[in-house]
């Protein structure tokens, strides 16, 4: 049976996924009603030449580098899977900041995949960051995709960093084991 701090922290990763795809779905509205119709050439500079909003729609996926749809849609199962299975498998009673990095993937994830149920099968994508005076050019994006990359790089470092490996379980060949149901100390001599 869970503890109330488990249902607690659970209910924190659900709540920061809920709050991502809220707010990517609120940007992508006022997006969408304010910079229409889309490659109109009108953006709304946020800092300088370096940070602009600039409505496209997006056919494709990964920040347009997936075209396939059926491709698309085997990897949005496998991806739900596999992130499902590891959130159960190391983050089910895991430190907090691991759960509401979690819920930042699945809440991005969750507000592509609306956007693309709700708009016919594209994503509004508005976010343009280069540099001009190196001719950088990133891939235009949103609120969802941010939350995901941002949930992916953290959660790597984190897990770079850190042991998050299950407790080990006793070996006896092992000299450093645990030693508090050993004979020698369960009473009986050796």
């Amino acid at each position: 049976m869970k503890t109330k701090n488990e249902l607690i922290s659970h209910l924190i990763a659900l709540l920061s996924a809920i709050c991502v795809v809220l707010l990517d779905q609120w940007s992508k509205n006022q997006v969408v009603e304010h910079l229409s119709p889309p490659d109109s050439g009108r953006s709304v500079s946020l800092l300088g030449d370096y940070l602009s909003l600039y409505y496209v729609r997006n056919w494709n996926s990964a920040m347009g580098l997936l075209t396939n749809p059926a491709l698309l849609a085997v990897l949005i199962v496998v991806a739900l899977v596999v992130l499902i299975s590891f959130y159960w498998r190391l983050f089910r009673r895991g430190p907090l900041v691991y759960k509401i990095l979690f819920g930042l993937i699945l809440g991005g994830a969750a507000g592509n995949i609306l956007d693309r149920f709700i708009r016919g099968g594209y994503v509004v994508d508005f976010i343009y960051f280069r540099i001009p005076q190196i001719g950088f050019r990133f891939y235009i994006f949103n609120i969802a995709d941010a939350a995901i990359s941002v949930g992916v790089a953290l959660l790597f470092i984190l897990l770079l960093f850190s042991d998050v490996r299950r407790p080990r379980r006793e070996d006896p060949d092992n000299e450093q084991a645990d030693t508090t149901s050993s004979p020698t100390t369960s009473g009986r001599l050796s």
